[in-house]
């Protein structure tokens, strides 16, 4: 028993000894690889230095260059501001523009025939749409025999005219032989009184022959008013031809006002250009004034630009735009300033502001300007009202008037 104690205690003092000496010559390894590395980092440190010293070397020189590039660049840009940018006023509140006609009807009915469609090129009076004529036509007959009923009437008045103009002429004939018997009568009565007063004829006779004068007077009186009643008549007979004429006039005023209605019925193009806006159908009823479509100039277009209240204090006619289109990337259009709003895009609004009334909050108001684009007939293809640009104008031709109206006040002042 105590031998197999002795026999393993030997095997572990063994054992013990193979671990000792393993474990230092473990630690010698470790050694020699730490003495390595502490080598490598001496020359990678010794690489680093000499690295930092070029860099140090070359980076003051470097900084200078740039330093002056830096200010050499800033000082350009800030020369450029000066003479060129502070004067460049640029906004993106900007459209294109045209003068469009609306095209709307002036009698009610119902619409027979539609010539166009929307967005068809159009030329001047040209026929775009038809209405029904049958009232129209009707009307315009209507006026044809006003006009023949007061020709026919005319006529009538000018016989009747005739004939009463002969009636005074027969009249006065009378009234000339009855002024003939009465002055025989008289004569007759002075040959009569002094043979009557001698005695030399009865008194009878007298009294008769005076009688008979008596009569042929009155006579005489009712043929003068016989001429009276006769013109008369003939003045009356020509107030009603002239009532007649004024009947033609009236019924030829309304066979034009009904040819006219009639020539209404075909609406025409106003000017060449295209249709938009087409809200009218075939068949539709519409009323008079009614906006049925609008024709728009594509060769008329112009640029609308609002810009801020503080950019347009140098803007004046005539001053050269640069225009770009956001359906046209790159391509840039020369224009020049047409004329600048009156008054503010808020003031002529439908409902203005009244800034008398209630708190006041500053709002930067925007003035409309006009400008006249320069572009060819491939670009106005393209080129319709509506759309956007970015548009820059250069107002350097009147750099000098604000300081000409500063010293203006101040010499008011």
């Amino acid at each position: 028993m105590f031998e197999q104690v002795g026999h393993a205690a030997g095997q572990a003092a063994s054992s013990a000894e193979a671990i000792a000496i393993e474990t230092h010559g473990s630690l010698a390894a470790e050694e020699t690889d730490n003495k390595e590395v502490c080598s490598i980092d001496e020359a990678h440190e010794t690489g680093l230095d000499k690295a930092s010293a070029v860099r140090r070397r070359w980076l003051k020189p470097a900084l200078w260059v740039l330093l002056t590039l830096v200010l050499a660049v800033g000082g350009h840009a800030l020369w450029k501001y000066q003479t060129i940018g502070q004067y460049m006023q640029s906004t993106n509140d900007a459209f294109v523009s045209v003068e469009e006609v609306p095209v709307a009807a002036k009698l009610a009915g119902y619409v027979d025939t539609l010539a166009v469609h929307d967005h068809a090129a159009v030329r001047s009076g040209q026929t775009l749409l038809l209405l029904d004529t049958t009232d129209y036509t009707n009307r315009l007959d209507q006026a044809n025999a006003q006009i023949g009923l007061a020709r026919a009437n005319e006529i009538a008045t000018l016989s009747g005219l005739g004939e009463a103009e002969a009636a005074i002429r027969q009249a006065q004939a009378a009234v000339m032989g009855a002024s003939a018997e009465l002055a025989y009568l008289d004569a007759e009565l002075a040959r009569l009184n002094p043979l009557v007063a001698a005695g030399a004829e009865p008194h009878s006779a007298l009294d008769q022959l005076a009688a008979n004068r008596a009569k042929a007077a009155a006579d005489l009186r009712a043929r003068q008013a016989g001429v009276v009643a006769a013109r008369e008549r003939v003045g009356s007979i020509r107030a009603q031809a002239g009532a007649t004429r004024a009947q033609i006039m009236a019924a030829n005023v309304q066979r034009m006002a009904a040819r006219n209605d009639l020539e209404a019925t075909a609406l025409t193009a106003p000017l060449g250009g295209r249709v938009g806006n087409l809200s009218v159908r075939p068949g539709q009823f519409v009323q008079p004034g009614q906006r049925l479509m609008s024709i728009i100039p594509v060769g008329d277009l112009f640029v609308t630009a609002n810009f801020k209240e503080n950019q347009i204090g140098l803007m004046r006619p005539g001053q050269p735009a640069t225009i770009e289109v956001d359906a046209l990337p790159g391509v840039r259009f020369d224009g020049v300033v047409e004329s600048i709003s009156p008054g503010t895009g808020a003031t002529f609004s439908l409902v203005p502001p009244e800034n008398a009334t209630g708190n006041f909050t500053k709002i930067v108001q925007r003035v409309p300007v006009r400008i006249r684009i320069k572009a060819g007939p491939e670009a106005r293809k393209v080129l319709v009202a509506g759309l956007s640009l970015e548009v820059s104008i250069d107002t350097r031709s009147a750099r000098g008037s604000i300081e000409a109206i500063r010293r203006e006040q101040d010499a008011r002042t």
